[in-house]
């Protein structure tokens, strides 16, 4: 087994509180990190919402491959703990999630977010990265209604902030909501050229 199938193999452990990642830490260390932590370290975005392309900032970071992503859609557990690791990095911006009347997803503003906005809403900003990410890790392993609550989100934040935010940045994130939107089997999805754009993976 090569490393990156060592790193694969850790994701799904990993995710269930079992395992550390490559670094020696487990998911409910970072759940817990304080906002400065969030913000200054660049290794553990890739484990929270792990995609199926390498990344060019971490060469530790793990690529998921079709067991994993079935895992993800089947296992309700990692599809809690996943909406956990979104709550964390919506904090981080100022937004929350929450059900409106009708039980639907949505992602919103909280009362923090004119502080917060602050130190992620300026042009080429490395948080932008860090959402294209989030957007694809939700559409893969299924969970549908965040991912889209999430761009209706940051489509608002963009007609609001569309100079700071900047045109390609949004479309990075219409695509990648987009990517998964087919209704095909797992098997059919993974493999296969999903984004138009080649984008930078943190």
């Amino acid at each position: 087994m090569n490393l990156e199938q060592q790193l694969t193999a850790m994701l799904v452990p990993f995710y269930l509180g079992e395992y550390t990642d490559s670094e020696g830490r487990k998911i409910q260390e970072m759940w817990a990190w304080d906002f400065e932590e969030l913000e200054c370290a660049h290794d553990y975005i890739q484990w929270l919402f792990p995609i199926a392309e390498k990344s060019t900032f971490n060469p530790n970071a793990p690529v998921v491959d079709e067991t994993v992503i079935q895992a993800f859609q089947r296992d309700p557990r990692l599809q809690q703990n996943l909406r956990r690791s979104l709550s964390v990095m919506l904090r981080l911006y100022g937004l929350q999630r929450s059900l409106n009347e009708s039980g639907k997803v949505v992602v919103e503003k909280s009362a923090d977010y004119p502080l917060r906005k602050r130190e992620w809403i300026c042009l080429l900003d490395h948080n932008y990265l860090r959402i294209t990410r989030i957007l694809k890790c939700l559409t893969l392993f299924g969970l549908n209604e965040e991912a889209q609550a999430l761009y209706d989100c940051l489509r608002q934040l963009y007609r609001e902030e569309r100079d700071q935010i900047g045109r390609e940045t949004f479309q990075y994130w219409t695509d990648a909501v987009k990517a998964f939107s087919a209704v095909l089997p797992v098997h059919q999805q993974y493999g296969k050229p999903q984004f138009s754009q080649v984008t930078p993976n943190n």
